[in-house]
């Protein structure tokens, strides 16, 4: 810890330099968790420094990522819980990198606070860890900005950002896609990290009891329910990836299934999704019921259930879905390949 650097004045206005070097201190145990052959930097450098390992690379191509965690924040501010939206905040950025076929290297975090508790910052930093684990990269920097007077004290915002890397070659797009091909979902944990700002309409959570059990929600809490970190794709999808050409992959975020599975559709084709086929979490009834939102805004909101849609041949369904329940992904197939101009129907 600088025991030199200490602004008694800056202090007055708000801004504790200690509490910084204590939760650089706390973090660090964490961060060393994170650490792949890569990393070439200790934290509290002014940048992170990362190794290239490019063997079996034949045309390298970085791929980068940015996000935040949006209003879920306001979640874990309510149930005064911290080390679980960091792995949203990863999962956010690795789960986008991965549609593109590369594998994330490291990751940087940004967390900006109206007064910097140093052992909350430790928690929301272990939970960036946490998420860095899950998606075999590494946190190689960041920066806690204290900013009293535009942050309450007790709120903060957490963003970060991911590089990874892929061979050109082997970059996912759908020129190969055609009629017949297949749609394959890997279930989500929960709401993830979009619609909450609908989410929190419909619950009134400032003034709901987060913390008492829903039948509806098999006896768990709306709050444990609604803070369940967004789940982590990258592993799985690199195995699969190893093994078999994927066609294209559609990660589900903000805007539904309306939204991002057409990304991954050429013109000409429609993916063609049976809604009876969408196995649909309890949490997603419970908010259509509660807020008498519309079928249609839901799967336009909310990844109802499927984090993450990717297209095969039909030929290599059976394969895909062996190789991605073996990595420990539940996979289903969801829907096929059609000729059509509205690049998605749910029927």
């Amino acid at each position: 810890m600088n025991e030199i650097s200490k602004s008694e004045a800056y202090a007055a206005a708000g801004v504790d330099i200690t509490a910084g070097y204590r939760a650089v201190e706390l973090m660090k145990r964490h961060i060393a968790k994170t650490v792949t052959p890569g990393v070439c930097s200790d934290v509290g450098g002014f940048g992170g420094l990362f190794e290239l390992d490019l063997d079996g690379i034949r045309r390298p191509v970085l791929v980068s990522g940015t996000d935040g965690v949006g209003t879920k924040l306001k979640l874990a501010f309510l149930m005064d819980r911290h080390d679980t939206v960091g792995v949203d905040c990863v999962a956010m950025c690795v789960n986008d990198i991965i549609c593109c076929g590369a594998k994330p290297l490291f990751f940087l975090d940004y967390i900006a606070c109206g007064k910097n508790v140093p052992e909350r910052i430790e928690q929301i930093v272990k939970g960036v860890c946490e998420g860095c684990i899950q998606a075999g990269c590494a946190l190689i920097g960041g920066e806690t900005a204290e900013m009293p007077g535009f942050y309450p004290e007790d709120e903060y915002d957490l963003a970060g950002y991911s590089t990874g890397v892929v061979d050109r070659d082997r970059i996912l797009n759908n020129a190969e896609m055609e009629p017949g091909d297949v749609l394959i979902a890997l279930p989500s944990s929960g709401v993830h990290s979009n619609g909450f700002s609908l989410v929190r309409k419909v619950f009134d959570v400032e003034h709901a009891d987060l913390k008492a059990p829903v039948a509806a929600l098999g006896g768990k809490s709306l709050g444990e329910t609604l803070l369940t970190p967004t789940k982590i794709y990258v592993k799985p999808v690199l195995a699969l990836l190893e093994k078999l050409r994927v066609k294209d992959i559609s990660h589900i975020t903000g805007g539904g299934f309306y939204e991002n599975i057409p990304r991954m559709i050429p013109a000409g084709l429609c993916a063609r999704i049976p809604e009876k086929n969408v196995r649909v979490l309890p949490i997603f009834e419970l908010i259509a019921e509660t807020g008498g939102i519309s079928r249609r805004d839901m799967f336009n909101t909310f990844n109802m259930g499927v984090g993450m849609c990717l297209a095969v041949s039909a030929q290599d369904a059976d394969q895909a879905l062996g190789i991605l329940r073996e990595n420990g992904e539940d996979a289903y197939l969801l829907g096929e390949i059609v000729r059509g101009e509205q690049r998605i129907e749910l029927c």
